[in-house]
């Protein structure tokens, strides 16, 4: 087993898929393939699962991966240290509902662990795509959040993905709305006050069920309703429409602004945010510190 390898394994994982890795390593495509599968006889473990549609990781490739992360960590290490080597860029993918918090603590990220090169990615996306962007090592880890009303379907998808929930905190419901709209000044608002205005929420594509929404209560019918993509776009209708959207009540001033703010919703319902990632894989270095940036962006 050498750390070319080991390099390999981590390229195709992030790419997925040989030609693209191949491409980014400056190899061709059968030597690629040919390392890996080479790799894979000597410790008799089957990385990559290949079928007609491309390659996926196994769940002992998902673990191979986490270990194989630290090593090169530790080499790249070794090498600035005693051969004044230049650091390789650091890789690092997350995928996420639309939550500000998220991207706040990927700047605090990005401030702090950022190297002069780096290849990171932030990726809001739906819900459905987070668990399988996280199957497939697209993105490291996914955030999300699951209640007594999705729960069980979120938690069968992850259990056959060989993903684990970890809680990073639990809320309850609230709305966003801009500073202007008439319930701003209420302390508590009720689903009756929220008759009159656009209800906004996220599009969640071929997989639009309502156990997929990234907002509770997504049973109810809404009178005026509009369907986004984004979240600048959410918010630019939360001012300009006076319109609302159901969620945590937890909001980033320094990337927001003052314009939109969090009112209570006068609902029992209870939401628990928290990641995702493969059961038997050990984060990066970088993973753990977005966790970490995370905490802190929540308590912030």
């Amino acid at each position: 087993m050498t750390l070319q390898q080991l390099k390999y394994v981590i390229e195709v994982a992030a790419r997925g898929s040989m030609n693209e890795a191949a491409k980014r390593l400056f190899i061709s495509q059968p030597s690629l393939s040919n390392a890996i599968r080479e790799l894979e006889e000597e410790i008799h473990v089957t990385i990559f699962e290949r079928t007609n549609k491309g390659i996926s990781l196994s769940k002992e490739g998902a673990e191979f991966l986490g270990y194989a992360r630290q090593v090169m960590e530790q080499a790249e290490l070794l090498e600035g240290r005693y051969l004044n080597a230049k650091p390789s860029p650091q890789h690092f993918s997350v995928s996420t509902q639309h939550y500000a918090f998220a991207v706040n603590a990927f700047v605090k990220l990005v401030r702090e662990h950022g190297q002069d090169e780096y290849e990171l990615a932030l990726r809001e996306t739906k819900t459905h795509e987070i668990i399988e962007d996280v199957r497939s090592q697209r993105s490291e880890i996914g955030i999300l959040y699951v209640n007594e009303f999705n729960a069980k379907v979120i938690n069968r998808l992850l259990k056959r993905a060989n993903l684990t929930f970890t809680s990073l905190f639990t809320a309850k419901a609230h709305i966003f709305i801009s500073v202007n709209n008439p319930l701003a000044t209420h302390s508590v608002v009720t689903l009756d006050q929220l008759q009159e205005y656009p209800y906004l929420y996220f599009e969640q594509g071929e997989y639009n069920s309502f156990h997929f929404s990234e907002e509770i209560l997504s049973t109810l019918s809404h009178r005026k309703s509009i369907r986004v993509n984004d979240r600048a776009t959410l918010f630019n209708l939360l001012i300009g429409l006076n319109g609302y959207t159901i969620s945590t009540g937890v909001l980033s001033a320094d990337l927001n602004g003052n314009e939109i703010i969090p009112v209570p919703l006068a609902s029992d319902e209870t939401i628990h945010v928290g990641w995702i990632g493969h059961r038997n894989a050990t984060l990066s270095k970088l993973a753990a510190a977005y966790i970490e940036a995370l905490h802190q962006s929540i308590a912030d």
